[in-house]
């Protein structure tokens, strides 16, 4: 399954009451459709999925299939830390007609290597779907280690995983020893273009809500072999890329979007918008 070059990781819009806007997310995705985007994940954790119901989830994956139309493959963020409950949301989702799932290392109740084979391998095996593996220990308080990616990277339809731990021997590790036709994404967007260079294949990306094109350019760059043109494009972005972390995602690229004109509507609690100092700061960083 190939997702593309940059894939982006969605906010999901609300309105003045904090709800689910449809709307919104109809603009949202034509956006992006035409801003560099690929392909997109939906409630995911840019997407806030920790305070989005099941029953929203639903809702959103069943809308942006539709919205999507076959233009771009749509994934599905369907990964918890409940494996009954995993399973059960990648089962609608798979009756929405999504095109594939990402599935993000189950948090707080940390499992062991094991324990991670087996709720990655019992959602795998509960559907025909794609699957997206997704490690970030800065978030899950888990690190998936290479062994336990390149072991699950045998089950059939487990096709990809999105690195966001940071390690590049790690990342390589997982290249070098999966099938050719297994994809590696990078997780993290200051390091998209480090992780190209050791092999992955693009980007899981927040960035590309405000800078798809660009952040397009510089893998085709670098993929077409002018590695100085994409460097030069890396640099450029990297004070964007990292504003956009500079507070809880995903306040600041929710901001940067409706600076831009496209109304996403704030977050929701637990977190919390930007001060007008950090909207200063933020706008600063997307004019230059």
């Amino acid at each position: 399954m190939d997702f593309g070059n940059v894939v982006t990781a969605m906010v999901t819009p609300f309105d003045a009451q904090g709800e689910v806007d449809f709307g919104k997310t109809d603009q949202l995705v034509n956006y992006l459709l035409h801003n560099g985007s690929d392909g997109l994940v939906v409630g995911g954790t840019t997407g806030e999925s920790p305070t989005l119901s099941k029953e929203e989830k639903v809702s959103l994956f069943r809308h942006v299939v539709k919205i999507a139309n076959g233009r771009v493959p749509v994934i599905a963020g369907t990964g918890s830390n409940d494996t009954a409950a995993s399973i059960a949301l990648t089962k609608e989702a798979e009756s929405l007609g999504v095109d594939g799932i990402m599935l993000v290392v189950p948090y707080y109740n940390k499992p062991n290597p094991e324990g991670l084979y087996s709720h990655f391998e019992a959602v795998a095996k509960a559907t025909a779907l794609p699957v997206m593996l997704y490690n970030v220990p800065g978030r899950t308080g888990v690190k998936m280690d290479a062994d336990t990616i390149i072991r699950l990277s045998k089950l059939a339809n487990v096709v990809s995983v999105k690195e966001a731990s940071g390690d590049l021997d790690q990342v390589s590790r997982i290249i070098e020893e999966t099938a050719e036709d297994f994809s590696v994404y990078c997780g993290e967007d200051s390091i998209t273009l480090p992780m190209l260079s050791v092999g992955s294949d693009g980007v899981v990306s927040v960035a590309s809500h405000v800078a798809g094109n660009k952040i397009q350019d510089m893998v085709r760059a670098y993929q077409s072999g002018d590695p100085r043109k994409a460097a030069a494009i890396h640099r450029k972005l990297l004070p964007l890329m990292n504003g956009l972390f500079d507070q809880p995602s995903p306040a600041p690229v929710k901001t940067a979007l409706n600076m831009k004109g496209i109304d996403v509507g704030e977050v929701r609690l637990p977190l919390v918008g930007l001060t007008e100092l950090e909207k200063q700061s933020l706008q600063k960083l997307m004019t230059e």
